[in-house]
């Protein structure tokens, strides 16, 4: 065992700033995962939960030490609920590719844009899970070693919160989950430099580009492609 607790504890040294092994290859899964997704491919699911898993690892830095001697609360927390969701979107994509007698290789779902009642149901739950989990967070509080300003709390509510409609977007083949993901990182990249996960910041950054190429992939099939099976657009909601 313990040379898995070397490898779980492996760090790069950068200068002065050291980095586990895991937040860099937890984020590389992520990566994987985005393009997954962008092409419509339900192993992008699975892929996504292995980097979710390790990312929580290196966020709940209380429990498993970091570098950076910090917790963030929003981070370690949205990455639970990666999970929840990513198993929803996985079996739901199973699903409808399943009906659709779609192969393997073929896109599991045809994008679209969510409903007025939809989009606003998750707006709604957007601003009213900020309000709550920054409260919540805040009363948590940041762990021994720094003390946050009330600013932070609520950055990391925003991420925490946006995360998981963007996430359940994605699940519901929604064209809005790649613009709830620019919101995010539009917070989430501030934040994780200022907090010093580096590799986590820098690659949110690529990811953004990469979301944005995304968008309009998905917007682009939502207005070409004829989805084969209408009638699944709600199945398994």
């Amino acid at each position: 065992m313990n040379w898995l607790e070397q490898l779980f504890s492996a760090e790069l040294t950068l200068g002065s700033s050291h980095i586990l092994w895991r937040e860099i290859v937890g984020n590389a899964f992520g990566f994987a995962s985005a393009i997954g997704g962008m092409r419509r491919r339900v192993w992008a699911w699975p892929v996504g939960i292995v980097g979710n898993v390790l990312l929580f690892t290196v966020f709940f830095g209380v429990a498993f030490s970091n570098p950076q001697q910090e917790t963030l609360y929003g981070q370690a927390g949205r990455q639970i609920f990666f999970i929840i969701t990513s198993v929803y979107g996985w079996w739901r994509w199973n699903q409808v590719r399943a009906r659709r007698h779609a192969g393997d290789d073929a896109p599991a779902i045809t994008p679209r844009w969510a409903t007025a009642a939809e989009r606003l149901q998750y707006v709604g739950f957007w601003v009213a899970g900020v309000v709550v989990m920054q409260w919540v967070f805040a009363s948590i509080g940041s762990g021994p070693f720094w003390q946050a300003p009330r600013w932070y709390f609520w950055c990391d509510a925003w991420i925490f919160i946006g995360s998981i409609v963007a996430t359940y977007a994605m699940a519901r083949g929604w064209n809005d989950f790649w613009l709830a993901w620019i919101a995010v990182d539009l917070v989430g990249v501030p934040l994780l430099w200022h907090s010093k996960f580096y590799p986590s910041a820098i690659l949110y950054v690529v990811y953004g580009a990469l979301v944005i190429y995304g968008f309009f992939v998905w917007l682009k099939a939502s207005r070409e492609e004829r989805d084969p099976a209408p009638e699944l657009s709600e199945v398994s909601a």
